[in-house]
């Protein structure tokens, strides 16, 4: 991840063996993470399953909600991309029973990867 994309806490890939042992914990046996995209301190998390969002909250991220997503309750998502005086990328998904989508700012390069991966996982 680089300096500028941490200040401005965009989303990169990193390797999934990074947070596999944090992780470890919260998966099921079954369960591979299959794609991992971080933030300063938040993360997208892919997993065979579902998708995982990870917000760490207050100044020590000691707190953390974990939003556990099957992505068959994903009913459809929007990736609007980044123009050229727009640095960031943004990311809706809608759950089922729910009107209003989630909604997360990402970077350019890594809204592609994880468009791509949303529509590999709820299609397949």
């Amino acid at each position: 991840m680089g300096l500028l994309d941490a200040v401005m806490g965009n989303a990169s890939e990193i390797d999934p063996s990074e947070v596999s042992e944090e992780l470890s914990v919260i998966l099921a046996s079954s369960e591979d993470i299959k794609q991992v995209f971080k933030e300063v301190r938040d993360m997208y998390v892919f997993t065979n399953k579902r998708l995982i969002l990870i917000d760490k909250q207050g100044l020590t991220g000691r707190k953390v909600e974990y939003h556990n997503i099957p992505y068959k309750s994903i009913t459809q998502f929007k990736v609007e991309t980044a123009g050229h005086f727009d640095m960031d990328a943004e990311l809706k998904i809608w759950i089922s029973g729910q009107s209003s989508p989630i909604e997360k700012e990402l970077n350019k390069k890594t809204g592609i990867g994880i468009q791509r991966s949303l529509a590999e996982y709820m299609f397949s």
